[in-house]
């Protein structure tokens, strides 16, 4: 009795796998795969049928049930070898679509690079002079008499048009770091640290091996933007004290270690609801590089960047230690 049970539920069992070939015959590559996987099932629901009439009593059928094993035998091996086909078209696909999916994302960056650039430079080209412009004339109107009302409104009207000059040149950079594309990576970053230490009572340090060498303009920019989102995102949520960073280059690997003391956080749950986490990623992302955000709450942040050169550059198309944390732009400059 057991027996004719599991042989009604193998038969059943095999005609909803059939069903399911079936479906795959239209929806993928290599369909002969399919087809032979519903000529086994088929024939092995047929043996099944003849095994249930022989255990019911009726005679023997004249064909052989071997014959059934044999032709399932075949069609099942050959299924396999044909899979290892059909896996290795499915990776393909898969290299391809991530290829794909890196340029579009590279593609994105540089044109908002570009934008960034250009508005950059109509800020700087064309309301900047015009502002010069106004500060001269109201420089020209100081050595002109005037009463002490007149004069407060001269000298209130004078520290407006400073400020708008300051604030423009602020945003000027901030949308196209002008230190980064003429002196590289690390200058860049440290003038960024130097901006925000003027800021922040927050103490931030920086320290790298690198001197002077120069990258892929994409690379650059990105490692810039990251520090950026870094930085800014331990300034305004972690609340911390310090932050550290180490940008190092070691052979085609460029590596940045950052770190803060701040109240922490779980960097699944930031992922996936904003702090411009998504955002560092999908940039690092975009050159085939490494991420690794470790963090818990009440132990600050660690943040591991990896980079390698090369291999970075093949997706985008195509030193001694030093620490300026407490040094001045002036001196920096009279060292150069």
């Amino acid at each position: 009795m057991m027996i004719k049970v599991l042989l009604y539920l193998a038969i059943i069992v095999q005609f909803i796998a059939m069903y399911y070939a079936v479906r795959l015959v239209r929806m993928t590559k290599y369909n002969v795969i399919w087809i032979l996987f519903i000529i086994g099932f088929v024939v092995l629901a047929g043996e099944r049928v003849l095994q249930l009439w022989i255990n019911y009593g009726h005679p023997e059928p004249l064909i052989n049930l071997e014959w059934f094993d044999i032709i399932v035998s075949i069609c099942m091996s050959i299924s396999v070898v044909m899979l290892d086909k059909l896996i290795i078209y499915i990776d393909r696909l898969n290299r391809h679509r991530q290829l794909t999916d890196r340029r579009i994302l590279t593609a994105v960056l540089r044109t908002e690079e570009k934008t960034r650039s250009n508005f950059s430079k109509e800020l700087h080209d064309g309301l900047g002079p015009l502002l010069s412009s106004a500060k001269i004339s109201l420089s020209a109107l100081a050595r002109t008499e005037m009463d002490s009302s007149r004069r407060e409104i001269f000298d209130n009207t004078l520290y407006v048009v400073e400020e708008a000059l300051r604030s423009l040149r602020e945003i000027s950079n901030n949308l196209s770091p002008h230190v980064l594309s003429d002196f590289g990576l690390a200058r860049g970053i440290q003038t960024f640290i130097d901006r925000a230490l003027t800021l922040h009572k927050v103490k931030i340090s920086f320290v790298t091996n690198m001197r002077g060498e120069r990258f892929d303009t994409d690379i650059e920019v990105i490692m810039y933007r990251v520090v950026c989102e870094l930085v800014t995102n331990s300034l305004k949520h972690s609340g911390c004290s310090e932050i550290r960073l180490s940008l190092s280059v070691s052979g085609d690997l460029l590596e940045l270690q950052y770190t803060d003391n701040g109240r922490g956080f779980n960097p699944q749950a930031m992922m996936d609801c904003g702090m411009g986490l998504s955002n560092i990623s999908s940039r690092i992302n975009s050159l085939n590089g490494e991420l690794d955000i470790r963090s818990a709450k009440g132990k600050g942040m660690r943040a591991t960047v990896k980079i390698n050169v090369r291999g970075a550059t093949r997706y985008i198309t195509a030193p001694a230690t030093f620490d300026n944390t407490e040094e001045s732009p002036r001196k920096k400059r009279n060292q150069r």
